[in-house]
């Protein structure tokens, strides 16, 4: 029998703030019962897409709450309100009381995190997504360029699948014909009753825009998520074991946002919408991972449109191993060493930088004596010396951005 769940009821009046943007240990979120709340942002980088204001039935204060990290934005009563208070520890509890309320969330989180997905892909690598079947033929073509024979041959082969009509239905199979003889290892086809999945590394689990009805978790190895662009992969995230990924497809069922790359030899546990819907209730603190790696990947996606921002490209390196550091929960007050599971390369994916920028920037970056390479990866001798450092970038954007407004007055 289900524990009674016990939440408190809190009352604000008008005008109050409730949280406040960057404050830290977050241990709590809300939900509206009656008034209204406004959500607002430092900086605004992009507009949300349920609006500022908030109402009954609404949340907030979940990202931070759920992550672990500083709140990325400012809640003010519009009106008096009454709030419903959950604490962190309270939300497996929640989900087997209310399943609903905890779908809610999750679907809310899904689309916001494709919402600003989609805004930073196209601040970032400068294009419009396109995550639609006919978009494997492209990611194939990329493959095929890069002699990557296994993945191309998977791209060209889910292409022709969902494509049948397509106008490179063709293209597609005279590439299949020309890469068989070099395909050493071609993918197995599971069925969806098998849920236990081995990959071998490099293997493509699934291409962007590829239709899914299931989401993974990694039992063992890495998976690396990406995104293929002007003849480019960008690397999106390194995702290990205990990790879940291309939960948004099956919310949704909409088309994968990204691809999935083994990054090791991996094995992945697939769930697909029948075992999720009964994992809700059977299975609380798996649906509380998933909110909580939800949470960390919107926080770290407002981070990383942040970044955009910073003017300096050398500057923006530092910000974003700064970033990948605090998704770590690393102290940044403490003068520690720290090994990142990625080289300069992938860095230089995460800021999107195009190839040529992208080296010249990497060699200034890794002059600096607080880094030093091992086995291709970035090791940080000083994580107090980056901290320093992009607190130094960042104080020059505010500087400059000060002129302009000075000159704008005059």
């Amino acid at each position: 029998m289900t524990a009674p769940l016990h939440l408190a009821f809190v009352n604000f009046s008008k005008d109050s703030y409730i949280i406040v943007e960057g404050k830290r240990n977050a241990d709590r979120f809300f939900i509206i019962r009656e008034g209204k709340v406004r959500l607002s942002k430092e900086v605004q980088i992009v507009a949300e897409e349920q609006g500022d204001t908030l109402g009954p039935g609404d949340f907030f204060g979940v990202v931070s709450t759920m992550s672990g990290h500083s709140h990325i934005e400012t809640a003010q009563a519009k009106t008096d309100i009454t709030l419903i208070s959950v604490q962190r520890e309270q939300f497996s509890q929640l989900i087997q009381n209310n399943a609903p309320v905890a779908m809610k969330i999750i679907m809310q989180f899904s689309r916001r995190m494709r919402y600003l997905d989609e805004a930073y892909t196209r601040i970032t690598l400068k294009n419009n997504t396109n995550q639609e079947p006919s978009h494997i033929f492209y990611i194939a073509e990329y493959y095929f360029k890069q002699k990557q024979h296994n993945q191309a041959f998977y791209a060209y082969q889910k292409y022709l699948k969902y494509c049948p009509q397509g106008g490179n239905v063709n293209d597609a199979v005279e590439r299949l014909r020309d890469i068989v003889q070099y395909v050493n290892n071609p993918q197995k086809d599971y069925k969806p009753t098998e849920m236990v999945r081995s990959f071998s590394k490099n293997s493509l689990i699934f291409c962007e825009g590829e239709p899914g009805d299931e989401l993974f978790i990694i039992q063992k190895g890495s998976v690396k998520i990406v995104k293929i662009t002007e003849n480019n992969e960008i690397l999106l995230a390194v995702l290990k074991s205990g990790d879940i990924f291309g939960e948004m497809a099956l919310l949704e069922s909409k088309p994968r946002a990204a691809g999935a790359v083994a990054y090791e030899d991996c094995q992945l546990m697939a769930v697909n919408r029948d075992n999720f819907q009964q994992m809700i209730k059977a299975q609380p603190q798996l649906i509380a991972r998933l909110t909580t790696l939800l949470a960390d990947r919107i926080w770290l996606i407002y981070k990383q449109l942040a970044n955009t921002l910073i003017a300096d490209p050398l500057g923006r390196m530092y910000d974003m191993l700064q970033i990948q550091m605090e998704k770590k929960k690393i102290d940044l007050n403490t003068a520690t060493s720290f090994a990142c599971d990625f080289g300069v390369k992938e860095l230089i994916n995460m800021v999107g930088f195009d190839p040529g920028e992208g080296l010249l920037v990497g060699r200034k970056f890794i002059e600096n004596k607080c880094f030093q390479l091992l086995n291709d990866k970035i090791f940080v001798k000083d994580t107090k010396e980056v901290a320093r450092q992009n607190a130094y970038f960042h104080k020059m954007q505010m500087l400059e951005k000060s002129r302009r407004e000075k000159k704008t007055i005059i």
